[in-house]
């Protein structure tokens, strides 16, 4: 049984997570932003990924209750992109705070814990977006990329002290991620919710086979299969993967000046 602490746990992708670890028998501690949480399947703190002293809380209840940490979820997140000429800077300062940052933060925070117990799993939350990266995504596609070039480093970077890292990287799903978005491209907006509204995957769905995955301590985690297919085609058939990102480009494109026109 391990000691698990989940970000961004109260729904999405982090509700799904934590509820599998609990169905496994596994001690949970959920977080995020609210001050309380409805569920009844464990204890939940309070965590804010972009402040240090909720960090710092952190490490302090679980070396408290459990003596320590098995496995760190940084899980929470926002969802943000946009035209480059149309999201404002203030949204990259936002999705970088929150997207990269607190994963950042949640490494540094809880990497003394793992080192004194020469042990511990860290699992990261990018997405698809870290390996491919779509136009009209810049913000995103990029701290998603960081999580990624973050993950891999403190793969190699930990394995000497016992401490294994994943990173976990799907494509579209079913999930309140769009409720998120506060950007200033509203025809990308749209288009994304468009994707996660259709998708026939759910957040429990990925959830499966990311604790599959955790289990057998894989670095990348790749949950569904059209993350795969992009991210195989992006590795070998160069060529047919640019045509498509153009394709995709043109027609957003032509999507948000229908929708500049139809409101004046």
């Amino acid at each position: 049984m391990s000691r698990v602490l989940v970000t961004g746990g109260a729904s999405g992708l982090g509700a799904a997570l934590a509820a599998q670890f609990v169905a496994q028998g596994h001690q949970v501690l959920r977080t995020d932003i609210g001050t309380t949480f409805a569920g009844d399947d464990g204890p939940y703190l309070r965590l804010d990924v972009r402040n240090p002293a909720d960090w710092d809380a952190a490490v302090a209840w679980c070396d408290e209750h459990w003596g320590g940490l098995d496995i760190l979820v940084n899980n929470a997140g926002i969802a943000t992109g946009g035209r480059i000429d149309v999201e404002t800077l203030d949204e990259w300062d936002r999705v970088v705070d929150i997207n990269l940052m607190g994963v950042v933060r949640g490494c540094r925070a809880f990497t003394p814990v793992f080192k004194r117990q020469r042990s511990g799993h860290i699992v990261n939350t990018a997405s698809v977006a870290g390996l491919i990266h779509p136009p009209m995504m810049s913000s995103y596609n990029t701290v998603k990329a960081g999580v990624v070039a973050l993950s891999e480093t403190l793969w190699h970077e930990l394995q000497p002290f016992g401490v294994t890292v994943s990173v976990i990287c799907p494509s579209f799903f079913q999930t309140n991620l769009a409720d998120s978005f506060q950007g200033a491209d509203k025809a990308m907006e749209s288009g994304a919710r468009r994707l996660i509204e259709k998708s026939p995957r759910t957040a429990d769905d990925i959830a499966t086979v990311v604790l599959a995955a955790i289990a057998k301590k894989r670095f990348l985690i790749i949950p569904d299969r059209p993350a795969r297919v992009a991210y195989l085609t992006k590795r070998w058939a160069r060529p047919l993967y640019d045509r498509q990102m153009r394709k995709t480009a043109a027609k957003a494109h032509r999507r948000a000046e229908q929708a500049q026109q139809a409101n004046g």
